[in-house]
């Protein structure tokens, strides 16, 4: 059984309970971790309530808000998690956002403003964030993102994102190659298609989905569940030598060519 007692984790991009980032927190706290979990704030603090009831559950020591297109909001997080915990052992970002104009229709009809928007959120935040963590992670750590194979091949509607997440993995390899030396692993997990409000704003991702089921090994697309499960294995002592690598979870769809 994985044992991840006496770690201490943080968990980004949780929004309701279809968040990939759900099922991780999920699975961490299973395995013992200490959670820490941070929301993207509103005017209105409906995110706020409605993520701070979802993962009550799971005893959070941490709730913090974190808009990471805001240096000021990022500074703060980590100043919280380093007053309350010391240390960080294991980072979770599981953060993307494209406006759903630029997720239809033609690439080449992207915006300049909706590329730079995908791309700050999407792929750079987990360079800012990693840059913040890694004061913390003194001890070593984990740092896990989630990407798509949208980022490595062609996928309808999935446009700027799938270029955001082409640079997320490659931001995954020269992370894990600046951060070894101080045993802080940097991974990826390539996950099929599920529905979450992230997905939803993807032209056609219930034909995506259909189509994973019919054509990937498995017969079906994967569980938020399943994703989480690895996520806790490469953030424990089992993973200890795995880094800069993207694993996919998805039902072995990715192996097919047709």
């Amino acid at each position: 059984m994985l044992d991840l007692s006496q770690k201490k984790a943080l968990v980004t991009g949780i929004a309701n309970n279809r968040s990939i980032a759900w099922g991780i927190a999920q699975q961490l706290h299973q395995a013992g971790a200490e959670l820490g979990v941070t929301y993207l704030p509103d005017e209105r603090g409906k995110f706020e309530k409605k993520v701070r009831e979802l993962v009550s559950p799971l005893n959070p020591s941490l709730f913090l808000p974190c808009n990471v297109q805001d240096d000021t909001q990022i500074e703060e997080t980590f100043q919280a998690v380093a007053e309350k915990w010391g240390k960080l052992d294991i980072l979770v970002h599981s953060l993307a956002f494209a406006g759903k104009e630029e997720l239809s229709g033609d690439f080449s009809k992207t915006s300049r403003e909706g590329f730079n928007q995908a791309l700050e959120i999407s792929t750079y935040s987990l360079t800012r964030l990693a840059q913040a963590a890694k004061p913390l992670m003194n001890e070593g750590g984990s740092i896990i993102t989630m990407t798509y194979l949208g980022g490595e091949r062609v996928v309808p509607n999935y446009n700027v994102m799938g270029v955001a997440k082409a640079g997320l993995e490659m931001s995954v390899r020269y992370l894990a190659s600046e951060l070894g030396e101080q045993n802080i692993r940097v991974n990826a997990i390539s996950a099929g298609p599920i529905r979450t409000l992230a997905s939803s704003a993807v032209g056609g991702i219930l034909d995506m989905i259909r189509h994973v089921e019919e054509t990937a090994p498995l017969k079906r697309t994967v569980t938020q569940t399943e994703v989480g499960n690895t996520a806790a294995f490469l953030c424990s002592d089992l993973a200890s030598g795995i880094t800069g690598q993207i694993l996919y979870v998805d039902s072995g769809y990715n192996i097919m060519g047709m």
